[in-house]
């Protein structure tokens, strides 16, 4: 058996490379796994962006198969955890990393990775999600957990045209919430305003240092940049508030004191997709599949094919596009 894949590679002769390649599978059984999954779809997330044009160290093993989302068939499983035939999603777990991952049309992970695909979800609805929508309902799963009514005032959501955000934004729409979206993409009012969006900000706002304690806005935010817009959104929080952050698009740095923390109770909380618990994922796409609006998954995604993905990753590292891409990888 052979199928097509993309491949990256790097050496000190050629550098990198990234093409369609066809493996076979004898080769994608030399990888450390129990399950073969028939991939029907998986998805472009910014990692995977950073990856295929090799603009962060995201990749630590050569060569490398990417694609962090998958979700197909179960052809066989050593563990009998799946059987043959059952629909399974897999988001993270180091795929497109250190294991190969499901941007080709098999995959040989490991079984502890997978969740099965939810009854009222099909494959093209999940990687419609894929990561980045599963990180968005583990983020507004945080803030319910936490005890954060709609009533309670306006939430926020930063990068809110990229995949995590508009997602969040149609979740908490749809769970009541008065949600604003900050975006540097202000012209696309539309997209996010069918998303549930109620008020817009530019993005450009809270980018810049500002005091640590400032106006009370928001009981809640869920924020994808990092840096000073983090800190400023976590002085903008109100008292008791929480700030779920999963991302770091203007930087890895907080430039932030303890004032809203000690004065205020706010809670800032990370979220991480990667290694979230068996638990969590299952909690997480069943948020998904009982309340996202069916007629959301076409107005956020749009399929794309294998050899359409670096064109995608480098409009995506430049910050040309919004919304979701899901690879056809048949």
């Amino acid at each position: 058996m052979s199928f097509n894949a993309i491949m990256l590679g790097k050496d000190e002769v050629t550098g990198f490379s990234n093409s369609l390649k066809t493996i076979t599978k004898q080769q994608l059984l030399q990888q450390q796994g129990d399950t073969l999954v028939q991939i029907h779809y998986s998805s472009i997330n910014y990692k995977d962006a950073l990856a295929l044009t090799n603009k962060s160290p995201i990749v630590r093993q050569w060569p490398m198969v990417p694609g962090i989302d998958g979700v197909g068939t179960v052809i066989e499983c050593h563990s009998g955890r799946y059987q043959a035939g059952d629909l399974v999603i897999l988001n993270g777990w180091g795929c497109g990393e250190t294991h190969w991952g499901c941007l080709a049309q098999y995959a040989y992970l490991k079984s502890d990775w997978l969740i099965p695909l939810p009854n009222n979800l099909t494959s093209y609805q999940s990687m419609a999600m894929g990561t980045a929508g599963y990180t968005a309902a583990l983020c507004v799963k945080r803030i319910i957990d936490y005890g954060v009514k709609p009533e309670d005032g306006k939430v926020l959501v930063t990068g809110a045209t990229g995949g995590v955000g508009s997602v969040t934004i149609a979740l908490l729409s749809k769970l009541g919430f008065n949600v604003t979206a900050s975006t540097s993409k202000t012209s696309d009012k539309e997209y996010l305003s069918k998303l549930g969006a109620v008020d817009i900000i530019d993005s450009q706002s809270l980018k810049k240092p500002n005091k640590p304690l400032q106006k009370e806005l928001w009981s809640a935010a869920i924020d994808v940049v990092g840096s000073n817009t983090l800190a400023n959104i976590c002085a903008q929080t109100q008292y008791g508030g929480i700030v779920a952050c999963c991302g770091l698009a203007q930087g890895m740095d907080l430039p932030a004191t303890v004032a809203p923390f000690i004065l205020r109770g706010v809670t800032l909380s990370g979220v991480d997709s990667v290694m979230a618990s068996y638990d969590k994922r299952v909690a997480a796409w069943q948020l998904i599949a009982e309340n996202m609006d069916e007629k959301l998954y076409t107005h956020i995604a749009k399929i794309i094919t294998l050899d359409q993905c670096s064109e995608i990753a480098h409009k995506m590292i430049a910050g040309g596009i919004k919304g979701r891409f899901v690879v056809d990888v048949n």
